[in-house]
């Protein structure tokens, strides 16, 4: 037998009823039973359902209103009000900042820099960054100021006060301008911290986020109080505060330009184009001043004010030929690079500014007048009594003395006051002409006139018309009282002698060169005739007498080598504060050499009140210390001609 199991036989169930179609399934193993239809119940109502058609039309209905209401606001908004959204969406993404031009520098004649720019940063805040919205807490911007306020040594309120402003729209604050890079570079390190932490946890906020730095420079004097009186400051605005730098502000400052981007959160957004307008960069300027001299002019006046403890003093060194400043010292001064620790009373430019009564350096102009007139020469006797009797006033020397029998030459070598008056009382038949005459040579001489330097706070003196002199004017002017000037102008005064009577106005800038690299000289100075050749020379011989006659008043200002033309001055002062007579101006005033003259240096010291205070003695040396560094800077040689030696007394 087979070990194979007989196949069994299937035994074949009811009929199932036939389904649809003929179709008939066959259940599978497991199939359910299929289940007897349910039969109605007798008396039972039918139960219909409702047609779905009302429904679906209310809820389209619905649907098309909501989508025409959007459809209509698209319209609107993209149609109508395009415009005016997209100014808001302007407005509010994009921020627009002014690039700073660099200014121009100034430099001295050599091209030594005076005044330079350096890269600084303006510290900026966009206010709307630090609002509850922005931040998510209510704080921001004093936790903004606490973290700021060391960084840029200010007050912790006043920046909180401008990161959160009145009005709330407002999306640009200057927190503080012209920052060194270095103080940016920890605002920014402080920055990138605080975002990092925020990244990683999300309590911490990164409230400087609204932060944000444009670039622009810090004005630098790298030689400290160096020709401050001349250079002047710039102030927090960027603009020109006095000297030159107010003088030719807009030459320096340039054009700024403009800079428009996109932001968020306080950063550029990279992937949209930027807007920028480039800032035009200033011009620079060359003066006509040598450092080196300005710095040996500066020094000796300072220790000398120092030593005298007086209240100012000035020394001007000028170019006899071209008439160009070649240094312009005030004492005291202040460093325009720490304004902080400026007196106002020493920022300007005194040696402009101050107007006094120059003294017997003045004499030069009557003794000018009187030899142009021909009504004398340096031979001419003049008998000078110890008083002289004139209008209302006994006038006398600065010293008591018997009766001098003097020549014109004389009179300036001694500085006498009651010989000039004598002098001069002979330029007109009456007193009246004479005083005409006198006020006409002033005038040409420069005095009651600006000088044309265009300074900032320059005065013109005082010189009222000669109608207008007192009694005593009439006869104090001739030698230096009753008239003011400044120091320009008096130097001025010896530098026409020296360049054969022709007044060439002085000049303090050279030229300027734009940022192309083009230079542009200055306008040629004017120059005017005062008095001539001959006279000038005469002059310069009786000016040497002043220095080299053992009698002289100046011969503390000899030169070794070098024929020196030189005026001594000692005036009563008027005091500024009282407006009446206290102290003296000190002063000397000259040229070398005096028969080919190279250089004129000025000296004024205002009231002196340690030691000597006589001009010969206090500026006499400053002259001759200042002098000699000039004429070696310059390589100016002494001529090697000998004195003239003009007689100064005469025996009766």
């Amino acid at each position: 037998m087979s070990d194979r199991e007989p196949p069994r036989r299937r035994v074949p169930g009811p009929a199932k009823p036939a389904r649809p179609g003929g179709a008939q399934r066959r259940p599978g193993p497991g199939a359910r039973p299929a289940r007897r239809p349910a039969r109605p119940r007798p008396g039972a109502p039918a139960i219909r359902l409702g047609s779905p058609r009302p429904r679906l039309r209310m809820v389209s209905l619905a649907l098309t209103l909501v989508l025409l209401a959007f459809v209509v606001r698209l319209l609107q908004v993209q149609g109508v009000d395009a415009s005016t959204y997209a100014a808001k969406a302007e407005k509010n993404r994009y921020v627009g900042y002014t690039l700073a031009a660099e200014r121009g520098g100034i430099t001295d004649r050599n091209g030594v820099a005076l005044a330079t720019s350096v890269d600084a940063y303006d510290i900026t805040a966009d206010p709307t960054l630090f609002s509850r919205d922005q931040l998510k807490i209510d704080d921001g911007p004093e936790q903004a100021a606490a973290l700021l306020a060391p960084i840029l040594g200010q007050d912790q309120e006043k920046i909180a006060n401008k990161l959160r402003p009145a009005n709330r729209n407002l999306r640009y604050t200057l927190l503080a301008s012209r920052q060194t890079p270095q103080v940016w570079k920890q605002i920014k390190d402080l920055k990138t911290a605080l975002a990092t932490k925020a990244e990683t946890d999300k309590s911490a906020v990164n409230v400087l986020a609204g932060v944000l730095s444009v670039a622009s420079s810090k004005r630098v004097y790298p030689n400290g109080d160096l020709a401050a009186g001349i250079l002047g400051w710039v102030n927090a605005d960027g603009k020109g505060g006095g000297g030159v730098e107010q003088q030719l502000n807009k030459a320096l400052s340039g054009k700024d330009g403009e800079i428009r981007y996109a932001q968020s959160g306080g950063r550029q957004v990279p992937t949209v184009n930027a807007t920028e307008t480039p800032a035009v960069p200033g011009s620079d300027v060359e003066l006509t001043i040598d450092r080196d001299i300005q710095w040996a002019a500066q020094n000796a006046i300072t220790k000398q004010v120092e030593e005298s403890r007086a209240d100012r003093g000035y020394v001007i060194v000028q170019d006899t030929r071209t008439g160009e400043i070649l240094a312009m010292a005030n004492s005291p001064g202040f460093d325009p690079n720490d304004l902080s620790e400026a007196s106002s009373a020493n920022m300007g430019n005194a040696a402009l500014q101050d107007a006094y009564e120059p003294g017997s350096t003045a004499k030069v102009m009557s003794m000018a007048a009187v030899l142009e007139e021909n009504v004398a020469t340096p031979g001419t006797h003049v008998i000078v009594p110890n008083r002289l009797h004139r209008g209302d006033r006994l006038f006398k020397d600065d010293i008591d003395h018997e009766t001098w029998y003097l020549t014109l030459n004389g009179v300036l070598a001694k500085s006498s006051n009651i010989g000039t008056i004598l002098a001069t009382g002979q330029l007109g038949k009456t007193q009246r002409q004479s005083n005409k005459v006198l006020y006409d040579y002033l005038r040409r001489f420069g005095l009651g006139s600006y000088t044309g330097l265009g300074f900032p706070g320059e005065t013109p003196g005082i010189l009222a018309a000669p109608d207008k002199w007192s009694t005593s004017q009439q006869y104090t002017i001739p030698f230096g009282q009753g008239l003011s000037l400044n120091a320009m102008q008096a130097a001025s005064i010896y530098s026409t002698i020296a360049n054969g009577g022709v007044r060439v106005e002085p000049t303090l800038v050279r030229g300027t060169e734009g940022p192309d690299g083009q230079f542009t000289e200055a306008a040629k100075p004017k120059k005017t005739r005062v008095v001539s050749a001959k006279t000038a020379r005469t002059l310069a011989q009786m000016l040497e007498s002043v220095v080299d006659d053992r009698e002289g008043t100046g011969t503390k200002a000899r030169i070794p080598g070098y024929r020196v033309a030189g005026k001594t001055g000692t005036a009563n002062r008027v005091d500024p504060a009282t407006g009446k007579y206290r102290g003296y101006t000190s002063s000397f005033a000259g040229f070398a050499p005096s028969d080919n003259p190279r250089v004129t240096v000025y000296c004024a010291i205002q009231n002196a009140t340690q030691g000597n205070y006589f001009g010969g003695q206090i500026c006499g040396p400053i002259y001759k210390q200042v002098m000699e560094f000039a004429l070696k800077t310059l390589q100016v040689p002494p001529t090697g001609a000998k004195s003239a030696k003009l007689p100064v007394a005469y025996k009766p």
